[in-house]
């Protein structure tokens, strides 16, 4: 059987399961579409949390960005993990013990303002928008590779599956679901691993792999032949970083501060009996993303050493099927600078641009692009980072099953994420935009209708943006973290921790947070990208970290405005007291 029709029979049987489970699962109230009706087993939803938690970026592009950051790429494991340790201690148990349905419900009724509602709904449609993107952005890339299509045919068919089993399922469908697509995801993130390693170092645990000496016997480790490997290329070595400490630190920060601010992550927490499910079903989340996370590193080093050796220094007439393979999709290319015909990886741009193609080779049989070389750059391979995960199989020559199981994998890990986001925009505008604001007199079945419309609606926005991101999966998902930790965190922190903050306040801080972070990735990404470099940026910070800058605004004038309003009524005191303090408490204390 061949490995074509292998990923078919992997693929059409996971998209199956999924469209039957949302089938099964079917939501027939608010409360279902919304929450999954509030009765999900703690261990369930976290593994549906880690499913939602793991997006595209974590199973495609983040070893991808590591693999050709090194070091640097630390930032989003260490971000991400710790952001998550951040939600489920410090938030989502307070959060649960609320007990409504979305993050917008929270802010409206923690901050007595419809404004304040709305307000936030216009913060989560910008975050999860700019998240969903790089979401489409990654089942377009997998199913242009694998089921041959172009990328942009690939974001088509990505939305009509979710738009199956979100929009007829809702949360309860969708939670189900994700349990599924995480045990596909992280089997098929696992395996390859698993088989990389014992293949480069003879360690089936990929965790110790990284550490391991590699089996070509020169006695280097793995870490210490990527440095060699690398810097004999041009490159800087692949343990040390090239970011500024100042930049570091505001990306890890913005990234964990954004994990905690998150909707789609949020609102899993709701859909937990009690508030003690919530912090045992974060636990259990925990586990679960642990075991990709732990693995990431391992992956990114396990495909920068096969891809140096697969491609560097090789003729292109000799090229290797997966590269061929990539190529057809315009994913990686190859532009001969010296007319040796010869591939060389080297330090700097291959290509000025993006990578759009002509149809004309050059003389040695190498596709040419629309855009001028790489001014000053011996660079003559580009290579889209959120291809090498999916790609790794091909390039360490494993089975054709493990190739396609890596294909139903990316696709899992995508669609899981995508779905969530696509509920949480519906609800956001379903429920406290039009019940909650404009139309409370509407019917459940009218208000679950507005909710699958605003879904529909939603997902053809979000097609739109994944055949037109601002970046690779990660890099675009970074900019959704960046806002939720400008615009929702704040809001949310102070709506959970203090009694005197009212609602100008917070309206105020999380407009200026928003437009403020917006504004500058904006900037850099969309209107200005020649900019886009550590010269022009504020205080040394890129786009990726300034959110954490967007926070302390959103901070700093939320006080301040506080100061010169009025002060919140006394029932939003005795709100806070109910969400901080554990029931039977306050008797204890008088006792």
């Amino acid at each position: 059987m061949t490995t074509q029709t292998l990923i078919y029979i992997f693929v059409g049987l996971s998209f199956a399961l999924y469209i039957g489970i949302a089938i099964w699962s079917r939501a027939g109230s608010t409360r279902e579409f919304y929450v999954a009706g509030g009765g999900v087993h703690p261990v369930v939803n976290g593994m549906a949390t880690a499913a939602d938690w793991m997006s595209a970026a974590s199973f495609i592009s983040m070893a991808g960005l590591i693999a050709f950051l090194g070091y640097d790429g630390s930032v989003y494991l260490m971000g991400w993990t710790g952001g998550y340790v951040m939600l489920a201690l410090l938030l989502a148990p307070y959060l649960r013990k609320f007990g409504e349905f979305t993050v917008p419900d929270f802010i409206g009724t923690r901050f007595y303002s419809k404004a304040a509602r709305t307000v936030a709904v216009i913060c989560l449609i910008f975050i999860s928008f700019t998240y969903i993107a790089g979401q489409m952005r990654g089942v377009g890339i997998v199913f242009s590779r694998f089921l041959d299509v172009e990328v942009e045919i690939g974001v088509v068919i990505g939305m009509a599956i979710v738009f199956v089993y979100a929009v007829l399922g809702g949360m309860k469908g969708i939670t189900y679901t994700q349990v599924a697509q995480y045990c596909v995801m992280i089997f098929a993130y696992l395996v390859p691993a698993i088989f990389i390693s014992l293949l480069i170092t003879g360690n089936p645990v990929p965790q110790l792999g990284l550490g391991s000496v590699v089996n070509d016997g020169s006695g280097l480790t793995v870490l210490q032949k990527l440095d060699e490997s690398l810097q004999m290329m041009g490159f800087g070595a692949y343990t040390q970083g090239s970011k500024s400490a100042v930049d570091v630190f505001c990306i890890t920060a913005a990234l964990m501060v954004g994990t905690a601010g998150l909707p789609h992550v949020i609102v899993r927490f709701f859909t937990v009996p009690k508030a003690s499910d919530a912090r045992r079903s974060a636990g259990w989340a925990l586990v679960f993303i642990a075991l990709l996370y732990t693995t990431a590193p391992a992956v990114a080093a396990f495909a920068r050493i096969n891809f140096n050796d697969s491609v560097h220094q090789t003729a292109y007439q000799d090229a290797p099927a997966w590269f061929t393979n990539w190529e057809a999709n315009n994913l990686i290319a190859w532009q001969d600078k010296n007319g040796d015909g010869v591939m060389q990886v080297a330090s700097g741009d291959a290509f000025e641009g993006a990578p759009e193609y002509l149809e004309q080779t050059g003389p040695s049989g190498e596709r040419l692009l629309a855009n001028a070389p790489g001014a000053g750059s011996d660079n003559e391979v580009y290579v889209d980072r959120d291809i090498m995960v999916l790609a790794n199989p091909e390039i360490a020559n494993l089975p054709g099953w493990v190739i396609a199981l890596v294909a139903a994998g990316g696709l899992a890990a995508a669609l899981s994420t995508a779905a969530g986001l696509l509920l949480v925009i519906s609800a956001a505008v379903s429920h406290d935009l039009l019940k909650s604001t404009f139309r409370p007199e509407i019917s459940e079945k009218g208000e679950l209708r507005a909710a699958r419309l605003a879904a529909s609606a939603a997902i053809i926005v979000a097609g739109f943006l994944g055949i037109y991101p601002p970046g690779w999966v990660a890099q675009v998902v970074a900019f959704a973290f960046g806002l939720a930790a400008a615009s929702l965190f704040p809001a949310i922190f102070m709506g959970i921790f203090t009694k005197s903050m009212n609602r100008e306040g917070a309206i105020a801080g999380m407009v200026s947070g928003l437009a403020f972070t917006f504004l500058y990735i904006a900037y850099f990404k969309l209107w200005a990208p020649q900019a886009n470099v550590a010269a022009n940026w504020l205080l040394g910070i890129s786009p990726e970290g300034i959110g954490i800058i967007g926070m302390l605004i959103n901070f700093s004038v939320a006080i301040i405005v506080a100061k010169f309003t009025p002060p919140p009524p006394q029932e939003v005191g005795q709100l806070v007291e109910m969400i901080r303090v554990p029931r039977g408490a306050r008797q204890a204390r008088e006792h």
